[in-house]
């Protein structure tokens, strides 16, 4: 799979070891997934928090976005300003989507090259074989050799690069799962091995529906379109990959499903659009809010009270910062370049 490939690596060890556990490749795949749901559930708590959060938010950004739409400068510094004062962040809950990317890679390029990463054999030695065999090194060989060493019809010259210890581990991997071999590519075809690559795709767009729904946000333009586009595209990658992959992936949306209803009843949009609206006004009323400082007449260089809001307090500050930086620095002196010798030039005159 690519720069991916190399997660492939660890997670084989962890479906090798629930392999052993449970004897059987499609249970270790299944009980994989509900560990990783587990596992990553405290960060979708996080990002529905932050989701529902950002749902609030939406029209404020809206009504920035209107009304500087021809000065993107503008609309920037209000979005920052946004972001500094109320604690809009845009990247907030992207965490778990970059998990859920990295373990869903990492789990095709393991049930891509189960001997390589679950049963452990040497890639080398794979190649080996497929050259044997005639074949490019694939999945496909993979699949082949299984077939091949549990029918007793890999060649003895084949054969002879395999440990006796490794034919016995291909010989009793156990690949079947509710009658289908899940080391092979489903096609188009009636057949029992359409089962986990439909449901795959059908739980894929139902979790889309709910996810969106959880969100609060109601995407525009071309954005509506994306969780369908992204179905169809994992129409062609469950057609593209062995069975095991679909089965985890159904497993895995399903999972998702029962979690985005859990966490949105924790942390419902609408529930918190009514709270961080209410934090807002509360900063808003801060901001307004008049505080007592002391500020040095500039005439008669006494101390005296003043109430100011928050946004003077902030002018006093910055004022005052350029008055000590003016008085520390004002017997230092610059040396010009003369434009057209580039001499350095005498202050004196």
């Amino acid at each position: 799979m690519g720069f991916l490939g190399f997660l492939g690596t660890p997670l084989g060890y962890v479906l090798q070891w629930m392999y052993d556990l449970f004897g059987s490749y499609g249970w270790a795949l299944i009980v994989f997934t509900v560990a990783v749901r587990v596992l990553s559930f405290p960060l979708q708590i996080g990002q529905q928090k932050n989701t529902a959060r950002m749902a609030a938010y939406r029209p404020m950004i809206e009504e920035i976005q209107k009304k500087y739409a021809k000065d993107r400068e503008k609309q920037n510094e209000e979005l920052m300003r946004l972001q500094q004062e109320y604690g809009y962040n845009p990247t907030a809950g992207c965490l778990p989507m970059f998990v859920n990317f990295f373990i869903m890679f990492g789990v095709i390029e393991a049930v891509y090259y189960p001997l390589q990463h679950i049963l452990h054999i040497s890639k080398d030695v794979l190649t080996q074989i497929a050259s044997i065999l005639n074949m490019t090194y694939t999945y496909t060989t993979n699949t082949a050799i299984i077939q091949m060493v549990q029918k007793g019809t890999l060649p003895a010259e084949a054969s002879a690069l395999l440990t006796p210890e490794q034919l016995e581990n291909i010989k009793n991997f156990n690949v079947m799962f509710m009658g289908m071999d899940l080391t092979v590519k489903p096609e188009l075809a009636f057949n029992i091995l359409l089962l986990f690559p439909v449901l795959s795709v059908v739980t894929m767009a139902l979790s889309n529906i709910i996810i969106m729904k959880s969100s609060g946000q109601e995407m525009q333009g071309s954005m509506k379109w994306m969780p369908w586009m992204m179905s169809l595209m994992f129409v062609w990658i469950a057609f593209t990959v062995p069975v095991a992959f679909s089965l985890y992936y159904t497993v895995s949306n399903v999972l998702m499903l029962i979690t985005s209803i859990i966490t949105r009843k924790m942390y419902d949009p609408e529930k918190m659009k009514a709270q961080v609206a209410a934090e807002i006004e509360e900063k808003k009323k801060a901001k307004k809010a008049k505080k007592q400082v002391k500020v040095v007449d500039e005439k008669t260089g006494e101390e005296k009270l003043k109430e100011v809001t928050e946004a003077e307090m902030n002018r006093l500050r910055i004022e005052r910062a350029r008055a000590i930086d003016a008085e520390l620095y004002k017997d230092e002196r610059t040396t010009p370049l003369n434009a057209k010798t580039g001499e350095e030039e005498s202050c004196e005159k």
